[in-house]
């Protein structure tokens, strides 16, 4: 399936999180570092292996490694979330927004270094800038992708070079924004067979909708913020 067969913006709204939002504190630097560097008890509300995974594909074949990078770049004002807008002609994932990663290579060390590698492919971000803070639970996607989410910071200044086959757009998104429940809507719309019917948040942004597995793992990083 190379394109959606529906426009997700337009699926039906079940409802919103809680209006309850990570306290400001743990959102900056310092508290980002002390949080990850911390043993605090947390559950996430998405995993691989959980009830509200993503439906596997059919064939029954092994998910593929993958990681992302979800880079929280350090602002003066307040911190944000650097996000891409995938081009349209791509397989898996087209036109949607998404952290930038992919698929481990034999090459790499971790799926930290899948992340800093294909990040640096395809937003040009050097890994000198890049503080990593630690890893969220595999996602898996129903495209058949296992995807270990690495979180870190990402210190200014550094020039970002789009890789033009697979990015659209670079934007960047409010931490803040992100990380309160008011903005996370819960919507549903039936999929293209053989998904069929289902249900997904979705944290629309201006222009930008940002939803199924981007929005899942920021919901990850929602849960682990708050806790405790």
């Amino acid at each position: 399936m190379k394109t959606l067969q529906f426009d997700p913006s337009k699926a039906r709204i079940d409802g919103h999180g809680p209006a309850l939002a990570v306290p400001a504190d743990r959102l900056s630097a310092e508290g980002l570092r002390q949080r990850f560097a911390s043993a605090i008890p947390w559950s996430p509300e998405f995993s691989a292996e959980s009830a509200s995974a993503e439906p596997a594909p059919p064939g029954g074949r092994p998910p593929v490694p993958a990681a992302v990078l979800v880079p929280i770049v350090v602002r003066d004002a307040a911190p944000a979330v650097l996000l891409t807008m995938r081009t349209a002609h791509l397989h898996d994932h087209a036109g949607q927004v998404s952290f930038p990663g992919g698929r481990v290579d034999a090459g790499d060390a971790d799926p930290v270094d899948t992340a800093l590698r294909e990040t640096e492919e395809e937003v040009g971000l050097a890994r000198r800038h890049v503080e990593v803070l630690g890893c969220l639970p595999e996602y898996r996607t129903g495209t058949g992708f296992l995807v270990t989410p690495v979180v870190a910071l990402v210190h200014p200044p550094f020039t970002l070079v789009p890789d033009e086959f697979e990015v659209a757009e670079i934007f960047e998104a409010p931490l803040d924004f992100l990380m309160d429940g008011a903005n996370h809507e819960r919507r549903s719309a039936e999929f293209p067979p053989p998904t069929g019917r289902r249900s997904f948040y979705a944290m629309p942004y201006g222009r930008h909708f940002i939803w199924g597995a981007t929005a899942a793992m920021l919901r990850n990083l929602y849960h682990f913020l708050r806790a405790g």
